[in-house]
């Protein structure tokens, strides 16, 4: 027991710096969003700022004309891609953990292989595919292509093969079909799982760089990611605006898992499978 005590107790250690090595570089960043930038470029790891100021915030929100929209253009691109991924993919796991139809067991196999393709051998396809429908410098063209993940799939397809088919079974006992059955019993008892996947899809969306990078070149349909990318530039970066932006870009993600925080865990766990 004393040995396991300390094992467990160096183990807490580790994990304990693990964690500040892991917040150094955000804390690093946030302090930096409050100082000029001639203090950022004299150097040093220093964490209290010399010289506090707002100016680096006061400036990105009201002096660069764009800032907005690029803040409206990630909210708006973020919020569709996660709405439609929580309801593509729960219907996708559902009729492949409920529905027994020719080729099944193959579109399964299908969405496990997808899951082996790299993203980036997708790029070039996907934008030739994109400008042949016009839809380069759109939203449509950030969203579309992203409304379902095979991962995501996989995932609640193992969460429904554990869901209790009794609920289901009273449910048409009770005169549902099987569509207002996965609305008005399965859906809402999923909640655990769609908070984890919700989760994941938002942070991927909101923190998307390279898609909107290849596909897009007016600024005014940035999203934030990118929109930072024009505060450095070839002689100078402004890492001040930088680093401030960033803290307005990190904000959204910790309230989405603040928000889904108690579910994530449980969503995660009842995800794996009998079989």
């Amino acid at each position: 027991m004393k040995i396991f005590n300390r094992v467990r107790g160096l183990l807490y250690v580790g994990l304990i710096l693990y964690a500040i090595i892991t917040f150094l570089p955000f804390a690093w960043a946030l302090s930096a969003s409050f100082k000029p930038l001639s203090e950022i470029m004299a150097g040093g790891s220093q964490f209290i700022p010399h010289n506090l100021t707002w100016d680096n915030y006061r400036t990105i929100f009201f002096k660069e004309p764009l800032f907005g929209r690029w803040l409206i253009n990630s909210i708006i691109v973020a919020a569709f891609i996660t709405g439609f991924n929580l309801l593509f993919n729960s219907m996708a796991g559902y009729a492949l953990a409920r529905i027994r139809f020719p080729g099944n067991s193959l579109l399964f196999f299908l969405i496990l292989a997808v899951l082996m393709v790299p993203g980036q051998i997708t790029l070039i396809p996907s934008y030739l595919i994109l400008k042949n429908l016009g839809w380069l410098n759109s939203y449509q063209g950030l969203i579309i292509p992203n409304v379902v993940n095979a991962t995501f799939i996989f995932m609640m397809r193992q969460f429904f093969i554990n869901f209790p088919k009794e609920l289901e079974e009273a449910a048409a006992l009770d005169g549902l079909n099987r569509w207002e059955t996965f609305l008005s019993i399965v859906l809402p008892l999923a909640k655990p799982a769609l908070a984890a996947q919700a989760i994941f899809i938002f942070m991927g969306a909101w923190n998307n760089f390279l898609m909107p990078l290849i596909i897009l070149s007016d600024p005014e349909m940035f999203p934030l990611p990118l929109g930072l990318n024009t505060f450095k530039g070839q002689y100078i970066s402004y890492w001040n605006y930088i680093m401030a932006a960033s803290m307005v870009l990190t904000l959204p993600a910790l309230v989405i898992y603040a928000f889904f925080n108690r579910y994530f865990i449980q969503g995660v766990t009842f995800t794996g499978s009998k079989e």
